[in-house]
């Protein structure tokens, strides 16, 4: 697969999306959100959804130079107006609220609605972390779930995510989506040409498929857990509880109301609804960062199934291919990839990626 430097990805996004709008400084903080995706792995939602974002801002769908407000506040919450802006912006402003009322209160607990797609829910939740504070949070999305016994779709990949700071500057991460994948996922498999393992999704006729391009035109993905006999209703039920934290709370539109999932959508804004959560450990018992270190050493030091393959705490996986991307300063990306952005690139009128 072709290699492209860290630098030069940053770059790109960031011509890309001032390109179509977005100032600077709104352009340089979403375009590291995506990049965080990518160094740690995550391509679904790095990159790969760069398209998604020029083309909403082209549309009018996303206002990129537009900020956040709040409509309404206590010591410990606030209610935003996210106005369209980039998902970035959104996350950026209510995140940095949730922390400052957690230091002033011990608790911030902030939700937002006319937000856009704001990439993965642990890259927000990271940054309560990196403050001492437990960071929590939460997004619904296009209707792309198949609830347990339904034939049609009505909730969304609803991701839920908490990091937590541990003693030594280890940490505990939690990042996953209420469906069994990101749609994200099903578009890295047809990039590579692969096709998707089996319960990931159903295809056009309502059957599991393994087609990559059958579950990405069907657009229904299954819950956390597949199948009803493989216990996917609890994944049902956690997207349903992170549509209360989103859509109930802030005002936006629940997930069966929003517009579906497409590259270029002329469906007009998707209304999402979005939560940040910040909690100060030292409201409660002593010991918080020294009991967390404790749980992840426990963990990790389980003897294993595979010798080869050792146990991990949520979060190692992520950590470890941040610290090689880093050290390594370049990521690979599939060749249709490239070529997808290289089009994209001359439609917009910027430099294209180079690759090394």
């Amino acid at each position: 697969m072709p290699e492209v430097k860290l630098e030069e990805v940053r770059r790109f996004m960031e011509d890309a999306l001032q390109s179509v709008g977005a100032p600077e400084a709104e352009a340089k903080a979403h375009a590291a959100l995506l990049l965080h995706a990518d160094t740690v792995g995550h391509y679904s939602h790095g990159l790969n959804r760069l398209e998604f974002y020029v083309n909403d801002c082209q549309s009018g769908t996303c206002v990129p130079a537009a900020k956040p407000v709040i409509l309404k506040e206590s010591a410990a919450t606030a209610w935003v107006d996210g106005n369209n802006a980039l998902g970035a912006t959104v996350g950026n402003f209510c995140m940095d609220v949730a922390i400052r009322k957690a230091k002033e209160c011990g608790v911030g607990w902030v939700s937002a609605k006319q937000s856009n797609h704001y990439g993965m829910a642990g890259y927000w939740a990271l940054q309560a972390e990196r403050q001492g504070l437990i960071g929590l949070a939460f997004t619904n999305s296009s209707p792309i779930m198949v609830p347990t016994r339904s034939k049609q779709r009505a909730l969304g990949t609803n991701p839920i995510a908490m990091a937590a700071p541990a003693s030594g500057g280890d940490k505990l991460v939690v990042d996953m989506a209420s469906t069994t994948v990101a749609m994200g996922k099903i578009e890295v498999q047809i990039h590579r040409e692969e096709p998707i393992p089996q319960g990931w999704a159903l295809g056009p006729d309502g059957k599991a498929t393994t087609d990559a391009h059958a579950a990405f035109e069907a657009g229904m993905l299954m819950p956390l857990g597949g199948e009803e006999k493989t216990s996917g209703y609890k994944g049902y039920a956690l997207s349903a509880m992170v549509e209360v934290f989103c859509s109930g709370l802030s005002g936006s539109k629940s997930t069966h109301n929003i517009r579906g999932w497409e590259l270029s959508s002329a469906q007009g804004p998707p209304d999402l609804g979005q939560c940040f959560a910040a909690i100060d450990p030292s409201c409660f018992a002593p010991g918080f960062a020294e009991r967390i270190a404790d749980c992840l050493n426990t963990w990790r030091n389980l003897e294993p199934v595979d010798p080869s393959l050792p146990v991990l705490a949520p979060g190692d996986k992520e950590q470890m291919t941040s610290e090689k991307t880093k050290a390594k300063g370049s990521v690979f990306y599939p060749q249709k990839q490239i070529e997808t952005m290289a089009a994209m690139a001359k439609r917009i009128g910027i430099k294209p990626l180079q690759t090394v």
